[in-house]
């Protein structure tokens, strides 16, 4: 049979309610006291019932963590940040996959708040009406990590993407170039429209280079697609000299059409890419890189969830935090 609270106050000579206190962490009770309690929970094998600790306190020290897609290396390492500091406020993680589904977001965001959660992270590269109306009635905290949050009405941690993008493109304008594409993942999502995009279009208005549609190169987000797209790029009759990928991921798919079809990167072709994921450094020649700081992102969002939950004041709810560049072989 399990052990239960009964038992370790029977082992250790003393009430209920102490041993309550000692396992919920109330200083109210004598060093000696605490010290017997923690020896009979040693010898028994106790292990407090998490459910209904909760209902004693009204916390359940869990969080919910929704992310789109774990296998991606982008949300692989923000929810490690995320787990690092979790367990260091000594919080349990529910982590949920959304495969990048609007609808599946709000069906686990529904589940999570059904689950009691202290609070929730919230990956995604928009946030759909309908989901915004869930996390308004939310009776818990909710951050959003690596999201934009386009009516600033959330919580977030992010980096400036927009400059980010910007300085991107300056970077390929310094280098000589003029017709520059820009290869991104589905725009209608607000990271790469409002923002990547936003930079991109910035860069070349400010150093006088026109827009050419047809250098923007919408994928579906995956290597395929951005790999399969090199082939259209290559029969155009003005072909890009350089290009700006919203991740690493559509960087390498670029790449390796451009080297499968005979041509050198950076000699022929100049590539620079966002997040600075291991795929920028595995691949031949290694790309350039705006270094956002997953890690970080993740350690930040559930740091500031922490003092949300423990209804400290913040002062700050929209954080930015710093990036900058790593130049490798895919530039000259």
């Amino acid at each position: 049979m399990a052990i239960t609270i009964y038992d370790v106050a029977r082992d250790a000579n003393v009430s209920m309610a102490t041993v309550s206190r000692v396992v919920n962490g109330n200083q109210n009770v004598k060093p000696s006291t605490r010290r017997k309690v923690l020896e009979s929970i040693e010898r028994l094998g106790y292990r407090p019932n998490a459910v209904a600790r909760g209902l004693a306190s009204k916390k359940t020290t869990t969080v919910g963590v929704i992310i789109p897609d774990i296998s991606t290396s982008f949300y692989g390492e923000v929810s490690r940040g995320i787990a690092d500091i979790a367990t260091m406020y000594e919080y349990n993680i529910i982590l949920s996959n959304s495969d990048e589904r609007s609808e599946r977001e709000l069906e686990l965001l529904v589940d999570h708040l059904g689950k009691q959660v202290d609070g929730v992270i919230f990956m995604s590269d928009s946030v759909s009406a309908e989901v915004r109306q869930e996390m308004s009635r939310s009776p818990v905290p909710i951050v959003l990590a690596g999201t934009i949050d386009t009516e600033e009405q959330f919580p977030t941690v992010n980096i400036d993407y927009e400059q980010a993008a910007y300085e991107s493109v300056v970077k390929l304008i310094d280098n000589g170039h003029k017709e520059i594409a820009f290869v991104t993942g589905p725009l209608s999502r607000d990271i790469n429209r409002v923002h990547k995009k936003a930079g991109y279009e910035r860069a070349l208005k400010e150093a006088g280079i026109e827009l050419k549609e047809e250098y923007v190169f919408e994928v579906d987000g995956t290597y395929d697609d951005s790999y399969e797209r090199w082939q259209e790029i290559e029969k155009l009759e003005q072909q890009p000299t350089a290009f700006f990928a919203s991740n690493s991921t559509l960087a390498v798919g670029i790449l390796n059409g451009i080297r499968d079809a005979g041509y050198s990167v950076p000699e022929d072709y100049e590539i620079i890419c966002y997040e600075h994921s291991n795929l920028t450094r595995i691949v031949r020649p290694q790309l350039t890189s705006v270094v956002v700081p997953l890690y970080d992102i993740g350690a930040v969002s559930m740091r500031l969830l922490t003092k949300l939950m423990d209804k400290e004041e913040v002062e700050n709810l929209q954080i930015n935090l710093p990036y900058h560049f790593v130049d490798r072989d895919s530039l000259k």
